[in-house]
């Protein structure tokens, strides 16, 4: 009897993961590019990964945040009403009072200078396409124009 090849297991492991993800937003004729798909597919898996290991302490990995100390991300109006500010927030940090949902959370949030452009699309990608959001891929580029905007 012939023994599975590790990798190919692995490779088919990768592949229902990656499979079981959100999806991209639809072209106009309803269908997702592969090669698009497939980015998105990248990002959201990384983008988790990133979130597990920077984000998560403080938010939670269900995305709810802890108690008035460290706001939800999951259902935040703040990310909806915020998406430029909250990508200068990864990687540079707030101080101050900041209101989400209603909720007043004056904690400061260290930022990840470390962060990539790349790794900080990953992230957004993640978190705007988790919990019911559905913003689609943020491509790394627009990070890079948002992030020399950023005051810091």
């Amino acid at each position: 009897m012939q023994q599975a090849n590790p990798l190919a297991s692995w490779i088919l492991i990768l592949l229902i993961v990656l499979c079981s993800c959100e999806s991209p937003s639809k072209n106009k004729g309803g269908e997702i590019p592969r090669a698009e798909r497939l980015k998105f597919d990248q990002y959201m898996v990384e983008g988790r990964r990133l979130y597990l290991n920077h984000c998560s302490n403080c938010h939670q990995e269900n995305g709810m945040g802890l108690g008035k100390l460290y706001p939800p991300l999951n259902g935040s109006d703040y990310l909806d009403k915020n998406f430029e500010q909250v990508l200068c927030i990864m990687k540079y940090g707030l101080q101050g009072e900041i209101t989400v949902n209603g909720v007043i959370y004056n904690q400061p949030m260290p930022g990840i200078p470390t962060l990539t452009n790349l790794e900080i699309a990953e992230i957004a990608t993640f978190i705007y396409n988790h919990w019911d959001n559905d913003r689609g891929l943020i491509p790394v580029d627009t990070v890079r124009m948002i992030m020399e905007r950023c005051e810091q």
